[in-house]
């Protein structure tokens, strides 16, 4: 809404509503494989080779099961409603990220370990290989499309804005944040260097390297926080997908959305979600080209909007301040995508469709 009201009703659309939904619904993808795979990790950790198969389920059935869960939780109808889903993510997130850096620097590194980075036949790929990087940091930091959608459920009026509480949250939250990905980073790279599983990350590292001198319960309870927090991580990044199908159905049908039809969008928008994990599983490998395309959201248009409508002096210190900054975000988004696409030419995907591995 704010977008069109800075940018018009089609370009608003096309530069915010187009990318929060390609985001969200992305996200969600990825968190459907992510949850999935760690319920499988949770289960051949449980699961007791004299009593069951931990190989008997595939990835894709994991998948199903985390899909149908999901979408069961997904019926709370706004943001407003989730706020208690949203402390259990976060309480989750800040409890598996300091196990899981905790558990692998308190352990023996694996034999093997470098920390030498891998060799690139020119400094173009090199540059390109860490503007990638930088797009996988961008993807990864995909939250902030939901900033505005969660400002906008708070109470504000002319002498009590809600930007100074949101203000507040927003710093006390990265500082969290920092606090969570700092470590789990520099700890995680100490204990694994360049064995780091591709697929998995430092959880599957920590069940491969040290799953035979650790505590079950430990990996288990590891597993399953990172479970739950992409169960309600779910709820989150796929409420603005659910508001936009919702007001579609009410401005087309001129009559609020009964609860059957908000269930039926749910469940459409789960089973869309789960075809696109299924159907192209090496997704994640784009993830740097999807954080590049997706970062104007966050480093640019705020800039752009804020000049639209407050109108501020032109060349005053503000109206250059976000002239500049709109234009290093800009200029910052080409940047990563090609970097992200030189990548992908150079060093290639493994491409595999309806193979999920």
């Amino acid at each position: 809404m704010l977008s069109m009201a800075a940018f018009g009703n089609k370009l608003g659309k096309l530069l915010a509503l187009l990318p929060t939904m390609y985001l969200s619904g992305g996200t969600c993808v990825t968190l459907i494989m992510i949850g999935g795979a760690s319920l499988k990790i949770f289960f051949q950790i449980v699961c007791s080779k004299t009593t069951c198969n931990a190989n008997s389920i595939t990835i894709v059935e994991w998948y199903i099961v985390f899909t149908c869960s999901a979408v069961i939780l997904a019926q709370l109808p706004n943001l407003n409603s989730i706020a208690g889903v949203s402390l259990i993510g976060a309480t989750t997130a800040i409890t598996y990220c300091t196990l899981t850096w905790v558990l692998s620097v308190t352990k023996n590194r694996p034999n093997g370990i470098s920390y030498e980075p891998s060799e690139t036949k020119s400094d173009i790929t090199k540059i390109c290989s860490i503007l990638n990087a930088l797009g996988i940091i961008a993807f990864a930091f995909r939250g902030h499309n939901l900033v505005l959608e969660i400002q906008g459920t708070m109470p504000s009026s002319l002498k009590h804005p809600s930007r100074l509480p949101m203000w507040k949250g927003v710093k006390f939250s990265y500082l969290i944040i920092a606090c969570c990905l700092f470590p789990l980073a520099i700890g995680g790279y100490w204990a694994y260097g360049n064995l780091m599983p591709t697929n998995g990350g430092i959880l599957s590292a920590l069940d491969k390297y040290h799953g035979h001198d650790m505590s079950k319960v430990i990996l288990g309870l590891t597993s399953l926080l990172v479970v739950i927090n992409s169960l309600t991580s779910f709820q989150l990044y796929a409420m603005p997908v659910f508001d936009n199908l919702e007001f579609r159905y009410t401005s087309n049908q001129h009559r609020p959305c009964p609860w059957w039809v908000r269930m039926a969008l749910r469940v459409f928008f789960g089973c869309l979600a789960l075809f696109i994990a299924i159907a192209f599983p090496f997704l994640p490998s784009l993830a740097g080209l999807i954080g590049g395309i997706a970062l104007p959201v966050t480093l640019a248009y705020p800039c752009l909007m804020w000049i639209t409508i407050e109108k501020p002096e032109r060349y005053s210190a503000m109206w250059y301040l976000n002239w500049s900054l709109g234009s290093l975000g800009m200029i910052l988004s080409i940047l990563l995508v090609l970097g992200a696409i030189w990548t992908i030419a150079t060093q290639g995907i493994e491409v595999h469709f309806f193979k999920p591995q």
